[in-house]
């Protein structure tokens, strides 16, 4: 150290063992302040540079973006804001890493033939894949005017997360499920079913809301290995629609309702492809409708006989 107790940028960098270059590089961004001037015009720092400098490179070390470097050096408790960022942004770019490793899988195990169509797949989905079509679809397929909360609830069940390190097929799976839900309808299987058509005189709010609890009580009966019977989810099943209809549960209304769901639209392939990116963990609401229907059908057909 010289007389007047300042170091030269070379004394410092040799100090900390890093470049002339680096250590102007952090002055010029005004991490490393300058203690005075040389008459030279040259830079000249204090002993507090050294341990600010040594900070500076530990938290570039966890490759802190320079602006966050500053505001961790300006504001101590920034800090924990910084490193939760960080953490957040490492977790989205290993989940990419993943899925993309899992892609990769998937064309290397696919025979020749397949491998342009799953190419075809793959490509149109990001990596990690976005859920917002698979929301958008459901607020176009869901009837109009239902209150918000009940979208929002509806669309959580309904959509799956991509998983946090999926399998090959999770990734073919999911990658099918949205180029079916940004397929055009043209009278298949994504049309909506009569109970969403305002014509036909239902109260949606009225009719998801019940649906909501019959599903969970038939998803109780789908974890148990049950067969579908009659019972409280089949009467909380009838009771949304009844309720939705503005009319009572009764013999003659379960078979018109057994009727009425059997001729209806279905998106059996988007809960089979759902199931298949969830797994078998959880009952997805198109499995406890189908157990609900198949209930209501046995129902129906003793009711008849």
């Amino acid at each position: 150290m010289s007389p007047d107790g300042k170091w030269s940028i070379g004394e410092l960098a040799e100090l900390a063992g890093v470049t002339v270059k680096t250590v102007r590089f952090y002055s010029d961004r005004g991490l490393l302040p300058e203690a005075a001037r040389s008459y030279g015009g040259h830079r000249r720092y204090g002993p507090e540079a050294l341990d600010r400098l040594r900070l500076i490179r530990s938290l570039r070390t966890l490759d802190l973006p320079v602006p966050d470097v500053g505001r961790v050096l300006e504001h101590e408790d920034a800090l924990e804001e910084v490193v939760a960022g960080q953490l957040r942004e490492l977790g989205t770019q290993l989940a990419a890493l993943r899925w993309r490793e899992a892609a990769l899988q998937l064309l290397q195990e696919c025979t020749p033939s397949e491998r342009a169509d799953r190419l075809r797949l793959i490509g149109a989905v990001t990596a990690p894949p976005s859920t917002a079509v698979l929301a958008r679809f459901w607020r176009r397929w869901l009837p109009a005017r239902l209150p918000a909360r009940l979208t929002g609830a509806i669309i959580e069940q309904a959509v799956p997360q991509p998983p946090a390190d999926p399998t090959p097929a999770q990734v073919l799976a999911f990658a099918r499920l949205h180029v079916l839900v940004t397929g055009d309808c043209d009278g298949g299987e994504l049309c909506q079913p009569a109970a969403h058509q305002a014509d036909k005189g239902y109260r949606p709010a009225v009719l998801y809301d019940g649906l909501g609890e019959a599903y969970e009580l038939a998803g109780k009966q789908l974890l148990a290995q049950r067969p579908p019977h009659e019972g409280e989810a089949l009467d909380c099943f009838v009771s949304a629609y009844a309720g939705s209809h503005g009319t009572r549960d009764t013999p003659d209304f379960r078979r018109m309702l057994s009727g009425q769901l059997a001729m209806d639209p279905r998106i059996d392939h988007y809960w089979e492809l759902t199931a298949e990116v969830s797994g078998p963990s959880q009952p997805m609401p198109g499995a406890a409708h189908d157990w609900l229907c198949a209930a209501l059908d046995i129902r129906a057909a003793r009711s008849a006989a």
